[in-house]
């Protein structure tokens, strides 16, 4: 028997392998699927490489650089474009207003300096009162819905943090009248392997350890301390971290009580439909990434990931990653081909390539993208996740913790879950 059990072999549970071995303490990591990598993992079409939607290191944990820089990458501006009916606009974008008219500048910038403050009750207050009702409408309220699957009023505001720049009237005005306003990007530089994709990155973490694949778990008795998988083989366990989807960990528990069944129950994620395309000419992409703000067109982002790095495409190709995102309270209704030719269309639109450019397309859906922040979700996630640890397990990852978490900080956290889990044992 393993001292700890780790029930995913993303990044998270590889950072809870490094954690045990640096107790020197053994552990097993089980995963469900063919080979570990989770979300950071990659997949080739035809001497293409694409990455599991967008990934792009910014690190600055010395743990995390110490194995992320064992890797040899390539350094990139974090510089990304904006799409908006005929304009590209750099982001983010209500500092960035230059190519718009004039008398829609004045609108959206009279909007700013006019909007009264007030209280903050959701997210679509916070925009609001951030940006003024005209930016507000136009771009991020629109967003919110292609992205997080539901209204902004229907959100909460903890997650925010950097990921979205408070406005400042200086840096407005200053993106309206000049051409290259300054990039205020939350980190100015990001990283990206020279070979393999994202999962180059933690192709170290996979070796060093022990890991199962085609482990599908089906339940977790916490109170006989085993788990046992599809197949009907159980395991028992002293120390166990799980970096599954909290509401699946719960649902496979035994005694679990109804007010924290109908908590875990009422949390949900993104899905994320993947429409990979590559393409018979040079670099298309305007940048290293870009948002989407028509309505009609059903991506919310797009990345190179022939600009991340050459080796994603063969010599003189390039490609394209569409992001679609859909969710239990925004189900997808278009089938693989309506999303295929959505974005065809909406790539001839931005003048990127023509049909006869293409190569190949690929569709793949990812179940699990961003866990959703609706009003309320973070004290209920709260209570599910205090009783879960109160039975003597860990929990990790951005599913695992059902947190806003980067890779970086979902490795963190599964060492963390180990550490804890560690000294609490003596």
């Amino acid at each position: 028997m393993s001292d700890v059990l780790i029930l995913g072999g993303g990044i998270a549970g590889l950072g809870a392998a490094h954690a045990a071995r640096r107790h020197g303490i053994t552990s097993l990591v089980l995963e469900a699927g063919s080979r570990p990598g989770g979300l950071l993992d990659s997949f080739s079409v035809e001497g293409f490489r694409f990455d599991n939607a967008v990934h792009l290191s910014f690190a600055n944990e010395p743990e995390v650089r110490e194995i992320f820089d064992r890797t040899p990458y390539l350094e990139h501006e974090a510089a990304s474009l904006c799409w908006d009916d005929g304009y590209w606009l750099r982001h983010p974008v209500q500092n960035n207003l230059f190519p718009l008219p004039v008398e829609e500048k004045v609108a959206l910038i009279e909007g700013l300096a006019r909007q009264e403050q007030g209280e903050i009750r959701n997210y679509r207050d916070w925009l609001v009162q951030q940006y003024g009702t005209p930016i507000a409408a136009r771009w991020p309220l629109i967003y919110t819905r292609k992205y997080w699957t539901i209204p902004a009023e229907e959100m909460g505001t903890g997650w925010i943090g950097p990921r979205m720049r408070q406005a400042a009237l200086n840096e407005v005005l200053l993106g309206a009248m000049a051409e290259r306003a300054p990039n205020t990007y939350y980190v100015s530089v990001m990283r990206y392997p020279k070979k393999g994709g994202y999962r180059a990155f933690i192709e170290p973490l996979i070796e060093a350890a022990e890991i199962r694949c085609g482990a599908h778990v089906v339940s977790v008795d916490q109170l006989g301390r085993r788990v046992r998988l599809a197949d009907g083989e159980e395991l028992p366990f002293r120390l166990l971290v799980s970096t599954m989807p909290l509401p699946s960990l719960v649902a496979m528990m035994r005694d679990v009580p109804e007010e924290i069944r109908a908590d875990a129950a009422s949390l949900f994620a993104t899905r994320v439909d993947l429409i990979s395309i590559a393409l018979r000419r040079p670099e298309v992409s305007p940048s290293l990434w870009f948002y989407i703000y028509d309505q009609d067109v059903l991506a919310a982002r797009v990345y190179s990931p022939s600009w991340k790095s050459p080796d994603n495409a063969p010599p003189g190709c390039c490609s394209l990653q569409w992001e679609i995102y859909s969710s239990c309270r925004r189900p997808l209704q278009a089938s693989v081909a309506e999303m295929t030719e959505n974005c065809l269309a909406a790539m001839e639109r931005m003048g990127l390539a023509a049909r006869s450019d293409v190569i190949f397309t690929h569709h793949k859906q990812l179940p699990f993208g961003n866990v959703v922040f609706d009003l309320g979700m973070e004290e209920r996630r709260d209570r599910v996740r205090a009783w879960v640890e109160a039975q003597g397990i860990g929990v990790a990852g951005r599913f695992g913790e059902w947190a806003y978490l980067w890779s970086n900080q979902s490795f963190m956290s599964g060492c963390a879950a180990v550490d804890r889990l560690h000294a609490a044992s003596g």
